[in-house]
């Protein structure tokens, strides 16, 4: 190892744990409670299943061991999202410094992604978009060595098979990152006939449907809730024909939109916007399948069908974006002037944090503002005044009773919403505002 690249890793590790540190401690200092989504995941979490109403188990499998390590500490859960994250830029980091044979390339390409606000503003929730993240990046890690080495290997087609699952069943919208890498091996072998079929690929499908079996069966179990949830959210049902055109426009420009801090740092890098496509460049068809195909396939949904694409839905679509637009323009870019593009990140560093906490300080009535902990003490009080029983169960939403689950020190199993036929099977329970505690 150089000094050269001992010196630019170092730089690398001190970006993440400085990260690390602000988007752990700034969330949870300035807010009073766990947002919705983490909620969520830890109501789930107390009853861990194979799926959910809205989504599979993985974004629930993680918050729970945290919590049977940690408790109830808010800040736990604001570094298990930021460890999520973490590892989704060690392995963009890999990426790039692998896919250009360059150190300082490699860093530049995830500090140009911190600019993108769902790697640093939405990051403090812990939820299915978040826990897709790490599984994104080390699915385009091992993709790529699979399609830029000679020698097709067991473990790389393993690998992929099994990070693409764990991808799935954090949120099924993964498919359209597998949907593009597998488009790309179809036109090179079937098409263009560039490589030949290797029947290792089958281990990468054979790993993936392995592995999501169980929650297929979960799925089958349960009607197939989940898929009629993320259908609901898309307002599919209600479309009409304009819908085709309004919620596709809608899409792109808020794309454009939440990119306009990482365009700025692009332009402070590069100055002079000249690039070229050349579609026999190995390098460039991977890049292609992995940024901007996805985007086309979310794109065509929405006009196929005339369904809203939420914006956080997008959050890992952009990982390696900054991988993309450093390959495009690395002609342009003069590694001897970097200080403008050095300013333009650690401002951007730092007002992100600074922005969040404003935010959540002055904002009224937020979720982050709930008194969970106090509404757990006022029941428990009142429990006790009642039973001499323990509180094991909890129905209600996600996020009033969720919030009784992980506040109250006895960790009740969330167990769906309130249903007479539940409580009749308890032997006591008390009911407020929509939701039942009860003991069994």
């Amino acid at each position: 190892m150089t000094n050269n690249t001992r010196n630019i890793n170092n730089i690398f590790y001190i970006f993440v744990l400085a990260h690390l540190i602000f988007w752990t401690l700034v969330p949870s200092l300035t807010n009073q409670n766990l947002p919705l989504d983490t909620i969520e995941a830890l109501a789930w979490g107390s009853n861990l299943d194979w799926g959910f109403n809205k989504h599979p188990p993985m974004s629930a499998f993680f918050p729970e061991v945290f919590f049977q390590i940690f408790g109830s500490q808010d800040w736990a859960y604001y570094f298990l999202s930021q460890i999520f994250v973490l590892i989704a830029f060690y392995y963009v980091f890999k990426f790039s410094k692998e896919f250009f044979n360059n150190d300082l390339l490699g860093l530049i390409s995830v500090l140009l992604i911190e600019a993108i606000y769902f790697y640093n503003f939405t990051t403090p929730e812990f939820n299915v978009n978040v826990c897709q993240l790490p599984f994104w990046s080390l699915t385009v890690y091992f993709s790529w060595k699979i399609y830029n080495n000679k020698e097709v290997k067991f473990t790389d087609c393993f690998l992929v098979g099994l990070f693409a699952a764990f991808g799935f069943l954090s949120k099924y919208l993964f498919v359209y990152l597998l949907a593009s890498i597998d488009l790309l091996f179809i036109y090179l072998i079937f098409i263009k006939k560039d490589r030949k079929f290797d029947f290792k690929y089958l281990i990468t499908l054979e790993v993936f449907l392995v592995t999501i079996v169980p929650h297929l069966i979960w799925l089958n179990n349960n009607e197939f809730i989940t898929i009629t949830y993320g259908l609901a959210r898309t307002g599919l049902e209600q479309s009409s024909l304009i819908d085709h055109i309004k919620f596709p426009l809608i899409f792109l420009l808020k794309q454009i939109g939440l990119l306009i801090p990482f365009l700025i740092l692009v332009w402070l890098l590069i100055k002079k916007i000249k690039f070229k496509f050349d579609f026999k460049d190995k390098k460039l068809l991977f890049l292609l399948a992995i940024n901007i195909l996805p985007i086309i396939l979310m794109f065509l949904t929405s006009v196929v069908t005339g369904s809203k694409i939420r914006t956080m839905w997008m959050t890992p679509f952009y990982l390696f974006f900054g991988t993309f637009v450093i390959y495009l323009f690395k002609a342009q870019i003069n590694i001897k002037k970097l200080k403008p593009f050095v300013f333009g990140f650690t401002f951007l560093f730092f007002l992100s944090p600074i922005l969040y906490s404003y935010i959540s300080i002055s904002k009224e009535d937020k979720r982050t503002d709930y008194p969970g902990k106090e509404i757990a003490i006022k029941t428990q009080y009142v429990w006790d005044q009642q039973f001499n029983s323990i509180i094991n169960v909890v129905y209600g939403n996600e996020w009033n009773a969720g919030n009784l689950s992980y506040h109250l020190k006895s960790r009740p199993i969330w167990e769906g919403f309130v249903e007479k036929k539940k409580l009749d099977e308890l032997k006591d329970y008390m009911c407020f505002g929509g939701v039942c505690v009860g003991s069994k």
